[in-house]
């Protein structure tokens, strides 16, 4: 079936080519270049038929791919006289256009556009005033071509002797040089005499802008002697400027660049690769795209501090200790850390930056940390969030050919800072991530290397810039998630959680000040109580940090402030911890989670988690079976592993816990830990479950009071663990009253604060023996190597005590 049909009402179905950039006439013969799969479909198509295409001109130039609405509305209907195909795929046409159009509507089809088109007959008109125009344009156009040299010199006998007003117009509109939106507006216009009308208008704008570029020209010449070309240009923009009236006010921004450069003091490298962008940018037209790249990268160079823009260190240490403690309670490490670069700073100007990495729960402080550092040293702060960043574009910036590109997070800090030796904190290190565009942490190490970053090379400034004179601070919540490479780059200080009497001073020493501002109240209407405070520490928050509680304090200031505004401000609001659940309500949480009796097959274990330590509850049942071990909980690989390396150092104790040899197999044994749907994993509970199921073996129960945590080997040496002061807290919280703990963690024990240690014993083990003989109630030792044989029975509670060395 034939694409293009003539109804009865003289309407077209023809395919439609859209255009970029060019508008076609009625008489007009031009070449066209197609690469748009659509378009040479279209091409395909009117060949195949009358060779009649309707050429429409698209609104957007840039547009790949245009819709329907992004097409005008009138265009040219035309024929292909010819079609070659060009080796690279694209199509050449010469098209000549017969007459306008109307676009109708758009008839479905997926290959390209198939469009009803109706064609509008012109009327030619012949009187006094269209004849006046046809001279007056004639003229014009004559005028026109000899002034501007890229039109041919025989363009006017072509058009000179035309008759037909509509022809000559639409003849003339072909040579002349217009805006895609001007030569549009000529196409639209039906009306021949409008037509000349507005034509004519148009050139003669253009005429005048000729003659004025004609007068600079010359004006241009006479002023220069032995100009070059690029002077040449420039003077040319002065004289536009001149014949504008702006030359006097408007300072270029060549120039404005040129006095930042002389102010500026630049490496002499850096200053060189300026002076060569500002050339290219010189000999650049303003409005090409390149030129606003040039721009944009010159203007970043130039807004970066660099060499003597940085502020001098607060070298007085008991001024910078006074304002660390000033903003924090404890947090005695990093604070000491700090003040030791200080004293090493006032005895010499050539340490480099340290690099940092602050590690604890959540709600800490870390951040609030390394805010109070910068003001302490009196340094500009910077921060940038390294949350779920993917692209290693973000960190060293995307190269100058890409449309948008910017420097990376660490050059835009830079210049946000202003100076070369801010504090810059790179917040959540531990949540970079990676993906097919890069990996982020791998293009950090170059920047937190103190021995490469005073040359990091960002991908869109291209030269090397100097951060070895920043104070690099990280803050992770853990370890294993960051690369070692980068952990072997940084000094890793713990910041572990607040005891409870540290907490009670911050909220009420920081915090609680803080939220009585934020919500309008004084001292006089609101007293808040420690006791309340520890109170509300205890049973309505379970975290390492003070973030939750000072939710909780706001909710108090809250109810607070809403008793005082129904009230009147004379009444006085009084939190105790009588009245404390009238504020937050039901206790969240139980404060002491140990049970109140002592309990056959159960033991505590003790936790490290991201938000600090928890109690582990271990339970294990012996039933009568066939021999199957079960561990549920949603325990890890490692955790379930070291469930089977305590089966089997019990198994390896049968005789010495008056078990029968094959115990194991007229048993089931279930092991579980308590809230299933939490995962757990880490190979430190290895005690507490070997406790558990020799409790649950020899029918003795475990002392509710004592809480452990230690790993476990297959002959029942008992290894080092970590997170030990986060556990101790933990069980501190529980009201737990003893903690065994592996013998080789006594160097850890110095990070625990004093108070705990009064109410926490802590009984260092070496071998889980020792263990079985603290943590299980009897009367006599649990374990004897000289227990006879014989006596075994899987019910017997007679337990005796091994000698071990």
């Amino acid at each position: 079936m034939s694409d293009i049909k003539i109804d009865d009402s003289n309407k077209l179905q023809i395919p439609l080519l859209p255009l970029r950039d060019v508008v076609v006439f009625p008489y007009m013969i031009a070449p066209l270049y197609i690469g748009r799969d659509k378009s040479i479909k279209a091409v395909n198509a009117a060949m195949k038929n009358k060779k009649e295409i309707f050429l429409v001109t698209q609104k957007d130039p840039k547009n790949e791919d245009p819709k329907e609405s992004d097409l005008f509305t009138i265009g040219t209907i035309a024929t292909v006289a010819q079609m070659l195909k060009l080796p690279d795929g694209t199509v050449k046409v010469l098209i000549e256009g017969k007459k306008r159009g109307k676009l109708l509507d758009f008839i479905p089809k997926s290959e390209y556009f198939l469009v009803h088109a109706q064609p509008i007959e012109e009327e030619e008109v012949s009187d006094i005033e269209t004849e006046a125009l046809t001279r007056n344009l004639l003229s014009a156009f004559e005028s026109y071509v000899k002034h501007n040299k890229k039109i041919p010199a025989e363009s006017y006998n072509n058009v000179s002797s035309i008759k037909e007003a509509n022809r000559l117009s639409d003849s003339i509109c072909a040579y002349i040089q217009l805006k895609q939106d001007d030569k549009q507006e000529l196409l639209e216009i039906i009306n021949p005499k409008e037509r000349l009308e507005k034509l004519f208008e148009k050139l003669s704008e253009d005429l005048e802008i000729l003659k004025v570029e004609k007068r600079i020209e010359q004006r241009v010449k006479k002023r220069m002697e032995k100009a070059q070309k690029e002077h040449y240009l420039n003077e040319q923009m002065k004289a536009i400027q001149d014949e504008l009236g702006e030359g006097d006010d408007m300072k270029s921004e060549v120039q404005e660049f040129e006095e930042k450069l002389k102010d500026k003091t630049l490496p002499e490298d850096v200053e060189e690769k300026i002076k060569k962008e500002l050339k290219k940018l010189k000999l650049m037209s303003p409005m090409t795209p390149e030129a606003n790249v040039e721009r944009s990268y010159i203007d970043w160079i130039l807004s970066l501090p660099w060499g003597e823009e940085k502020t001098e260190d607060r070298l007085d240490l008991d001024d910078a200790s006074k304002i660390l403690d000033e903003d924090h309670y404890g947090l005695d490490k990093p604070k000491e850390r700090i003040i030791e670069y200080l004293a090493v700073r006032k005895l010499t100007n050539k340490l480099k930056g340290p690099i940092l990495c602050f590690v604890g729960p959540p709600g800490v402080g870390k951040t609030s940390l390394a805010k109070s550092i910068a003001r302490a040293m009196d340094r500009k702060f910077v921060r940038i969030s390294l949350g779920g960043v993917r692209d290693e574009a973000e960190i060293r910036g995307h190269r100058r050919t890409y449309i948008g590109a910017l420097p990376g997070k660490i050059i835009q800090g830079m210049k946000k800072a202003g100076t070369v030796n801010p504090v810059f904190l790179l917040d959540e290190i531990d949540k970079l991530g990676s993906d097919f565009r890069g990996d982020p942490s791998s293009a950090l190490l170059e920047a937190l290397d103190p021995e490469q970053n005073k040359n990091f090379n960002d991908h869109y400034i291209e030269v090397d810039y100097d951060l070895s004179k920043v104070l690099f601070i990280c803050t992770a919540n853990v370890l294993h998630s960051i690369p070692w490479a980068l952990q072997d780059r940084m000094e890793i200080i713990r910041l572990p959680g607040y005891t409870e009497n540290e907490k009670v001073k911050i909220l009420m020493n920081f915090l609680l000040p803080k939220q009585l501002e934020a919500h309008g109240l004084k001292d006089k209407n609101v007293t808040v109580t420690e006791g309340s405070i520890l109170k509300a520490i205890r049973l309505y928050t379970r975290e390492a940090g003070v973030r939750t509680i000072e939710r909780e304090l706001a909710t108090i200031c809250r109810k607070a402030a809403k008793e005082i505004v129904k009230n009147g401000d004379d009444i006085q609001v009084k939190i105790t911890p009588k009245n404390l659940s009238k504020f937050l309500g039901i206790p969240k949480y139980k404060y002491g989670e140990i049970e109140d009796t002592d309990i056959i097959g159960m033991s505590t274990g003790l936790a490290w988690s991201e938000i600090g330590g928890e109690i582990l509850n271990i339970e294990v049942s012996i039933v009568p079976g066939k021999g199957i071990f079960k561990v549920t909980g949603k325990l890890g690989d490692v955790m379930q592993e070291s469930a089977q390396a305590a089966m089997s150092y019990v198994r390896s104790r049968t005789l010495q816990l008056g078990l029968e040899r094959n115990f194991y197999q007229k048993v089931d044994i279930h092991i579980h830990v308590p809230e299933g749907a939490i995962p757990k994993d880490g190979p430190s509970a290895g005690i507490a479950i070997t406790t558990a199921i020799v409790s649950a073996l020899i029918k003795k129960p475990v002392k509710r009071d004592v809480a452990m945590t230690g790993e476990i080997t297959l002959r029942g040496k008992v290894l080092p663990i970590g997170g030990l002061k986060e556990k101790i807290l933990a069980a501190h919280r529980a009201r737990v009253k003893t903690v065994l703990i592996p013998k080789d963690n006594l160097k850890d024990t110095k990070d625990i604060p004093s108070n705990i240690l009064k109410d926490v014993e802590l009984k260092l083990v070496d071998h889980m023996d020792e263990v079985l003989n603290e943590a299980i109630i009897s009367d006599t030792e649990i374990l004897n190597e000289k227990i006879d044989s014989s006596q075994l029975d899987i019910t017997k509670t007679q337990t005796h005590r091994i000698t071990h060395s």
